[in-house]
């Protein structure tokens, strides 16, 4: 009988990449209720005299509660489009067409080309659409992606086709499938996708500088812009500023980590 391998050593090496990890977190953290110098040598590992003044000085420098909404509102209308559209590609790619790998070929040779290079396109159609300083305008180019289409497919692909065929025997329409049997059976896929489409909509930052035309409509990103350039002294407000950001997107990946792992992976496991 062979011996297994002790797996310490593994868990060490993982226990010790995480520690590396969470340092920055933990110093922003630290330097959000301190305000000490980061430069200061040597560092401090404990803050000394914590305090939340610098998150009350970034709620009431700028009206943070109003880029906060605006935030929520376009990930949330992302996020609706992603699972929408991003679904009913996934389905299409599962089934078996003429031109289907050629499609493949086109959808894996624009994740190459970045989103700068069409930026110019985009604000052309969306101002065509009038859409421009607008919630629907600001999600629009983020309304499905590529990556989370075929999160969707690999999940899609790992059910199995018999379910598919009795559906369609008893009568059900494509778009039934998808939604009844399916979006149901993809609950990882899905939380792929939210997650992935909240961080990328939360932190986008180019195209809501082109596409706002006043302050009431713009984000978070920008009005970390707008508050560094009030603030002279933006070592502790800045940091504060970085947690209040980051914390909705954090919490929602510890909410549904286990899901995303298996949205990432379900590809990996068929039948």
């Amino acid at each position: 009988m062979m011996r297994r391998s002790p797996t310490w050593p593994i868990h060490l090496a993982l226990m010790a990449v995480c520690f590396v990890m969470l340092v920055p977190f933990y110093w922003v953290l630290k330097t959000s209720v301190s305000g000490e110098n980061i430069f200061t040598f040597p560092p401090s590992i404990i803050p000394r005299n914590p305090h939340l003044f610098y998150y009350v000085d970034v709620w009431y420098a700028i009206p943070f509660a109003r880029y906060f909404l605006n935030s929520v509102i376009v990930s949330v209308i992302t996020i609706a489009a992603n699972v929408v559209f991003n679904a009913m590609a996934g389905y299409a790619l599962t089934r078996d067409f003429r031109g289907k790998g050629f499609i493949l070929i086109l959808f894996l040779s624009c994740m190459m080309v970045p989103f700068q290079a069409t930026i110019i396109p985009a604000y052309l159609i969306t101002g065509q659409l009038g859409l421009l300083n607008s919630y629907v305008g600001l999600a629009l180019p983020q309304f499905s992606t590529i990556i989370c289409i075929f999160v969707f497919k690999a999940s899609f692909d790992a059910i199995p086709g018999s379910l598919i065929d009795a559906a369609k025997v008893d009568g059900l329409p494509e778009w039934r499938i998808v939604w009844t049997i399916m979006l149901p059976l993809a609950k990882s896929a899905m939380a792929t996708n939210v997650i992935l489409s909240f961080i990328w909509s939360w932190n986008n930052f180019l195209w809501p500088l082109i596409m706002t035309r006043t302050p009431e409509m713009q984000t978070l990103p920008l009005g970390l812009a707008r508050f560094l350039s009030y603030q002279e002294d933006t070592t502790g407000a800045l940091y504060a500023f970085c947690i209040m950001v980051l914390a909705p997107g954090i919490l929602l990946f510890l909410l549904a980590q286990k899901e995303f792992i298996q949205g990432l992976t379900s590809g990996a496991t068929k039948g």
